[in-house]
Order: C-alpha cells, then structure tokens, then sequence
C-alpha cells in the first residue's frame, strides 16, 4: 500500500467514525423525540381538560410584501380560539411596495383586533429583527406571540402555548409545531417536509426532552412582554434572530419548551433559488450566533446550552467535512482512481450508518403520521440529494462570510400563490 493510500485510508476511517458519531448521537435524540411524543399526547388531554385565565395577548405578524398570502393568515388569526377581548393582532406592514398594506387596512376596518403598524416605504426591508423592534411599541398583551406573514395556525395552537407559559414559571418562552402546507407541490416540498418534521422530532423534541433545550423557530412561538422589553428585544443584526434571542433567555435564567401539538403550517420554498437564499441566510445567521457567543460558552449559567452550541458548529462543520470526505472518497473508488484497501469492517460500519440514518428519519416523521414505505425510498434519494446540497450551502455561505466578508442582509423569502385546497379545515 503506497503512502497515498494510508493516508486516504486514515482519511476514510476518520471520516465514517465522525459520521456515525453524528448520527449515532441524532438516533439518541430521535428515541428521546419518541418519549417526548408519547409524553405530549398525555399532556395535551390535561390542558383540554383545565380551564385558564388567559392573559392579554399581542400576535406580532412581520409583513414585507406578503399580497399572495397575508390575507390567509389574517383569516386564520380571527379564528383562533381566545378570548376575543384579550387579542391585539399587529400586522406590520415592514414597507411594502405591493398591496400587503391594502389588505390589511381591509382587515383592519372589519374587526378592532386587527392593527396594522406602518413602516413606511424605503423605510422597510431591512431585517424581520428590524420589525419586530419596531411592532413591539405597540404591543399591549402580557404576552408575545410570534408568527409569520404565511402562516394558518391550528384555532387552539396559541391557547397551547399560552397554557405552558402559565403552568411552569421557570420558562421565558414555548414554541409549537410547524408543517408544511405545500408538501406535495414537487419534489423540493417533499424533500422540504421531511427535513422540517424529522429535525423537529429530532432536535427540537429530543433536545428537550434530553437536556430541557429547545430553541425558538421564527413563527409559532410566545414569550413574555416584559422578559422581551428586559432583553431589549431583537439583536438587528441577527439574520436569524430567533436563535439569538434563544440563548439570551437561557442565559437570564429561563428556559424554552417544544410542545408538538400546537401546530401551525406554513409555506415553503417551492423552487431550487428561493431555497438556496432561504437556508443561506440560515447558515450566515447561525454563524453570526456562533461567533458572538463562542468566546463566552465557559461562562455560561447553562452547561447544556454550551453544549448545544458546540453540537451546532460541529453539525455545521465538521459533519460536513466528514460527509465530503466520504463522498470523494467514494468517487475515488468507484472510478477506480486509486483503491483503498482496510483491514477492518469500515465498509460495513459506513453502511450501518446510512441505514441508521433511515430509519431515525423514518421514526422521526412516523409522530405526525408521514411514515410509508414510498418515504422510505424518498429518503434514500433525499441523502444523495437534498442532503448534498447542504454541503455547497455551508461552503457558500463560509465563503460569504469568511472570504469575502460579505455583509448580512436580510434575504425574504419569497412567497407562492396559496392554494386554497392545501390550507387547513
């Protein structure tokens, strides 16, 4: 064996020890994720058998030309069920050049909780932390509820989360469930749902139940008002404010739940470009987090959350590398550029990986009842896919960041005509 090869050898049996470290880790959280599961349906009959005195709620809806959908989700907002005299709907309209202003002032005029909160045009576009600030003065409810400009929630979702803020004082904020309502508009949206429900299942309900961490998505979450004044509100140069603010709740003592069954559904990308935007953001975003609270991990008040941070980068970045190294590697191979001869069993151990990998997915989805075995092979074509364009994403992005020193600005995602049929009864 020449020296090339040991060391491609080396490269290989580093590589596949990292990637199963990784998933091996992510099936611990999927069977947490499944406890959680089974714990939640539990909890979510004791909350439909309790009677509450719900506090004052403000829903903060950022809209930046939102035509296609912002009707929708007003709609859906009229429907939820909470006492009507204690909701205030702010709709802010973040200087929309297209008729999302016309639409909500329509609203506005047929029932007093719709608000709309007017960024003036060249005044708007500047960032959805930039908006939230600015809604925030307005906002009279105890409590915050965030969600975005395309989303339907289910009538009982905020009833939900507003529950858990009142049962257990120790938490600053409770998020819910996301799905995908245009999940079967091609194969992005496919690929898109099974993403979104296994890192839910996964990340969000395993981490939860696993070191009591979750953090806040975009949409779909409450806080209090006070602990956001507290915290004086968004960091405006966090792309992706929701992790941001995350950490600085854990670190002012309080903690975040996941609780699956308040659900609400939203839009997501439906072609190749809005999507690379999408989760470029993502990635700069969390890069951003990353770099801003590095440095102060070992003081954190919560080891666990430090932990998590860790667990982020290294999902990031390491498992990608990993990930790149085995799939060079395997190119290598079956052109039959140079063999890469083992003498060990890591062949195997690679392919017990991505069987794993299958079957945590599949365990994930199988909660929100998505599990078949047509997934199964879609999944099979999404890790040879869909997962490799992660790959060019994390580099892009590292290259914008770390290269270029491009600077962060807020990319919308656009939004698609919706479909009547697809929204929720």
């Amino acid at each position: 064996m020449s020296v090339l090869e040991i060391d491609l050898s080396f490269l290989f049996v580093v590589a596949v020890i990292l990637i199963w470290f990784m998933i091996a880790y992510q099936f611990i959280l999927t069977v947490y994720g499944y406890i959680n599961f089974i714990k939640s349906l539990k909890e979510k009959k004791e909350i439909d058998q309790m009677d509450f005195d719900y506090p004052s709620c403000s829903i903060l809806i950022p809209a930046h030309n939102e035509d296609k959908v912002i009707a929708a989700t007003i709609e859906s907002m009229l429907k939820i069920n909470y006492p009507k005299e204690k909701l205030q709907i702010i709709v802010v309209n973040d200087g929309s050049t297209d008729s999302t202003k016309e639409i909500i002032q329509d609203y506005a005029k047929k029932d007093s909780r719709v608000e709309l909160f007017d960024i003036r045009k060249g005044e708007g576009g500047k960032g959805k932390s930039r908006t939230l600030n600015q809604g925030i003065k307005v906002a009279k409810g105890e409590i915050i509820a965030i969600y975005d400009a395309d989303n339907t929630p289910d009538p009982n979702s905020l009833r939900y989360l507003v529950a858990q803020l009142l049962l257990h004082k120790e938490l600053g904020a409770v998020l819910g469930k996301f799905r995908t309502v245009n999940k079967n508009k091609n194969w992005l949206t496919k690929f898109i749902n099974i993403e979104t429900l296994s890192f839910q299942s996964i990340l969000q309900a395993g981490r939860w139940q696993m070191h009591r961490i979750a953090t806040l998505p975009g949409t779909n979450f409450v806080m209090w008002n006070w602990l956001i004044k507290k915290l004086n509100g968004w960091d405006e140069e966090a792309l992706t404010e929701d992790s941001e603010l995350s950490i600085r709740i854990y670190e002012e003592g309080y903690k975040i739940k996941f609780i699956p069954y308040a659900v609400t559904y939203e839009q997501e990308p439906e072609n190749w470009h809005v999507w690379i935007k999408q989760r470029m953001r993502w990635v700069r975003g969390n890069n951003y987090v990353i770099s801003k609270f590095f440095k102060r991990i070992p003081k954190f008040k919560n080891r666990r959350l430090g932990f998590d941070i860790l667990y982020t980068l290294a999902l990031y970045y390491v498992f990608f590398a990993a990930i790149i190294i085995s799939d060079g590697l395997f190119i290598i191979s079956v052109l039959n550029l140079i063999s890469i001869a083992l003498p060990g069993p890591y062949s195997f151990v690679w392919i017990m990986a991505f069987i794993l990998f299958i079957f945590e997915i599949v365990l994930a989805i199988s909660f929100d009842e998505e599990d078949s075995f047509g997934k199964v092979g879609l999944i099979m074509l999404m890790y040879f896919t869909y997962c490799q364009l992660w790959i060019y994403i994390v580099l892009k992005a590292a290259y914008a960041e770390y290269i270029k020193k491009e600077k962060r600005t807020w990319a919308k995602t656009i939004r698609f005509d919706t479909d009547k049929k697809q929204l929720p009864k």
